[in-house]
């Protein structure tokens, strides 16, 4: 990965150093969820109610592994080593963050 990850969520701006990231609604609305709890392991179950308001859908552990391999691919330098996204084994994911600095803002930079 060259660079560092950027969050900006008033402009819903998703930077890797300069490169601007696209990603679908889904996807942002995940990486949000990360953000706003860095660091914090969240679960299977509140990433879903989170990312899709707790509704129902067949199978939504697979949709959630399969929204965090995207976001992953997007983000990750290698994303079968990830340095951002990491996985909890049988219970949810975090957001590996190094603060750059104490005080909380808008943005969020993941270094």
């Amino acid at each position: 990965m060259t660079g560092d990850l950027t969050v900006d969520l008033v402009s819903r701006a998703v930077r890797l150093g300069e490169k601007e990231v696209q990603l679908t609604p889904t996807e942002y609305s995940l990486l949000k969820a990360f953000v706003i709890h860095p660091n914090k392991l969240l679960t299977h179950r509140q990433l879903v109610r989170e990312v899709w308001g707790g509704a129902h859908y067949e199978d939504t552990q697979h949709l959630l592994r399969v929204n965090i391999s995207n976001l992953r691919r997007k983000l990750e330098a290698d994303p079968a080593r990830p340095r951002y996204i990491i996985t909890e084994l049988g219970v949810g994911y975090r957001l590996r963050t190094e603060p750059c600095s104490s005080a909380i803002t808008e943005d969020l930079i993941v270094s």
